[in-house]
Order: C-alpha cells, then structure tokens, then sequence
C-alpha cells in the first residue's frame, strides 16, 4: 500500500469510517490516474461540474481546484461521506454537496435554471462511477435532459470496452451511449490504485455528448424497442430474434429487415447505429 492509500486509510479509520460493500466504494488515491481524469476533462476555470459519489474527495479536491470560478455539485448517498467531506473540504467555496440517489436526482435543477430567453447551463461530468450501476447511471445522465457536454468517468474497464466497441462486437450497452456521444478510452487503472482494491482492473472512460442524438428524441422509445428485440435473443440470428421480441410472424420479421436493407441471418452486434435507425423506420411503417 503506497503513502496515499496509507494515508487515507488511516483518515478514515480516525473518522470510524469503512468502505461500502454494498455501495460499492473503491476510492481512487493514486495522483497519477486523479490527474488524468482532470486532464481528460479538459475543464474551464468556470465550468460547472458534477461528480456522482465523491466519497472522501480526493477527486473533489482537485475538482475545485481546477474550477475556481465554476461550481462543483457533489451528489453523495452515503450521509457518512457528506460528513466527512463537510469536514475535510470545508476551504472549497465553489463545492456544494448533496445528500441524494443520482438517479433520483433533477439534473435540470442542480445544474441551475436556464434565465429567460437563455439556454440551460452547459455541465461536464466527472466522476469515479460505482461499478454495479455504472450503466444505470450513464443512461440516465445521456437520456435526460440536459445532457452533459462531456463526461469524464472512472469504470470497470470491461464497460468501458463494451461501451467504446465497434460493429461486431456492439451492446445494447454501446448502442445506447454512441447514440448520445462519442466514447473513448483514456487509460487504464489498475486496482492497486485504490482503496480498498478492487477485483477487476478499471479504465478512465471519455464521453463527448453530441449537441442532438443520433435519433431524434421523439423517436427514441421506439428505438430502443427495435434495438433491445434484437439482442433479446444472444447469438441469434436477426430474423429470429425481432420476430420473438416484436411479436412478428417469421416471414414478416424477415421481410422487415430486407426493406432496410440487412441480411435477415446478421446477429445484433453486427449493426451500425445507422441501420439500427433505418430499421426502425421501417418498423414505425408497418
């Protein structure tokens, strides 16, 4: 365990606090990764940042330092870290904690009221993630409003592979972040680089939000009913997976996926976001 992990290991045992399990709690102390995800962010000295579970600040710290005329809005769950952040960052003027579930959060209210005849306040998101709803979390980040411009995101490096594949190797999970934004993938993070470590090895993940989605919002339900009916089934081919999960009969299922112009026997991970797009088009049609 080096000096950092040390260090803060024995703060928190002097506050009587431990690591969540059950929240998931691994905090990065390594300086070198901490800087590359400030550097990654690319932040102005008047952004406003959002950071999802800060636990004791160590990104925090660097955070309001980085934005000194800007705000950093920590959302936190575990009321034990608010404490103990209260105490730690009490010289941070620009930080503003809040005791809450992200994903139960306004964004359109913590990032400020857009003023009349003004656009909502633009914000970046930087963050370490907690693995077990890291999917959740960008989702509901990317598909509400506003968005982010950027996101900056310490996750489990498999995700972060996930999220940045290509066509062969797509996900719902890449499917429903390259619709919002161009990810990719900074640098790896190896788990010594935390305390306590973690059992997998974990990747500094970079978000660039599109002004508008791939897809018009208005047709995004939609969407993602034609995309999750075709990787519903895992492996199988197309004709078979969007006739069980759109409820179609074979032929009309195979016919579909002709008039956008794909071979019925692809399998979902082989599609473009475009032919995603064209073959809900052609589903909206039937």
């Amino acid at each position: 365990m080096d000096s950092n992990s040390k260090r803060l290991s024995s703060q928190l045992k002097n506050s009587g606090l431990r690591p969540s399990k059950s929240l998931g709690q691994h905090f990065l102390t390594d300086p070198v990764h901490l800087n590359r995800i400030i550097a990654a962010a690319e932040l102005g000295a008047s952004d406003t940042i959002l950071e999802v579970g800060p636990g004791p600040g160590n990104l925090t710290r660097l955070l309001c330092a980085a934005v000194p005329q800007g705000r950093v809005i920590a959302v936190e769950l575990d009321s034990r870290m608010i404490t103990y952040l209260q105490q730690h960052l009490a010289g941070c003027a620009n930080l503003e904690l809040l005791q809450a579930d992200i994903l139960q959060t306004n964004i359109a209210e913590l990032a400020g009221p857009a003023g009349e005849g003004t656009p909502q306040p633009s914000f970046k998101v930087v963050a370490n993630l907690p693995y077990y709803i890291t999917s959740a979390i960008l989702r509901y980040l990317l598909e509400g409003a506003p968005r982010p411009e950027r996101l900056v995101v310490l996750v489990q490096r498999e995700v972060a592979q996930r999220i940045c594949a290509v066509p062969g190797e797509m996900s719902i999970l890449a499917v429903s972040v390259q619709l919002f934004g161009a990810p990719r993938l900074v640098a790896r993070v190896p788990a010594g680089a935390f305390v306590p470590p973690p059992k997998v090895e974990s990747a500094i993940l970079r978000i660039d939000v599109y002004p508008q989605p791939l897809v018009a919002t208005p047709e995004l339900p939609l969407f993602f009913k034609v995309v999750r009916a075709g990787f519903g089934e895992k492996r199988k081919q197309l004709r078979n997976a969007l006739a069980h999960g759109l409820a179609l009969p074979p032929a009309v299922g195979e016919a579909l996926l002709r008039a956008a112009g794909i071979d019925p026997q692809r399998r979902a991970e082989t599609l473009t976001l475009t032919e995603w797009h064209t073959l809900t088009h052609h589903y909206q049609e039937l």
